[in-house]
């Protein structure tokens, strides 16, 4: 009968996911006198930002984490990085109904997965993020698709205060590829 009970604890715990949250650690630098006179603006719409992601942790368990509301803040914060002006939209036609039109809408893909070398331990301790940017101009004409990655690592010394610092860590390696993939791209100036 123990044996039953802990076979069944286990199988439980086996199959939660530990929420984590994988927002960059830290953000690009906005240099107000090399910015871009742009105003431009990205789509991220409420089911993107509600949808959760769950996979692998370590020691068996899985993560579970919210990629376009956490990551948002690397691609708003990369685009502030370049541009003078900002905005998000929740859908390409609430872009293209807004009377103050933007030179360029970024429309990000994010996917992301995880793993970890720990058996003992759940949270991650490597991260990947793999990002695809249709970047159109006002008219809708696609000028640039960008595809950045980011990766993430972090030690069970340094994340056992911080559960998602492997995401976190991508999260800011992408912000800043994103923006030198932004500034390496003629059509994007």
């Amino acid at each position: 009968m123990i044996r039953l009970c802990l076979l069944l604890l286990a199988a439980l715990l086996g199959a939660c996911a530990h929420p984590i949250n994988i927002s960059p650690v830290s953000s690009p630098v906005r240099d107000e006198s090399h910015l871009i006179n742009k105003r431009v603006a990205y789509v991220i719409t409420d089911e993107q930002r509600n949808k959760v992601v769950t996979t692998n942790g370590g020691g068996g368990d899985n993560v579970s984490y919210y990629p376009y509301r956490d990551i948002e803040k690397a691609v708003r914060d990369a685009l502030r990085a370049v541009y003078k002006e900002v905005f998000v939209v929740k859908s390409l036609s609430d872009f293209k109904a807004d009377t103050s039109q933007a030179s360029l809408v970024f429309t990000p893909e994010i996917s992301t997965s995880s793993s970890s070398s720990s058996m003992l331990t759940w949270p991650p301790t490597q991260f990947f993020i793999n990002l695809e940017c249709v970047a159109a101009d006002a008219n809708g004409e696609v000028v640039s698709k960008l595809r950045i990655s980011g990766n993430g690592s972090a030690e069970f010394s340094e994340f056992k205060n911080d559960f998602g610092l492997a995401g976190r860590r991508a999260s800011s390696e992408l912000a800043n590829k994103l923006v030198k993939e932004i500034l390496a791209t003629p059509a994007l100036q």
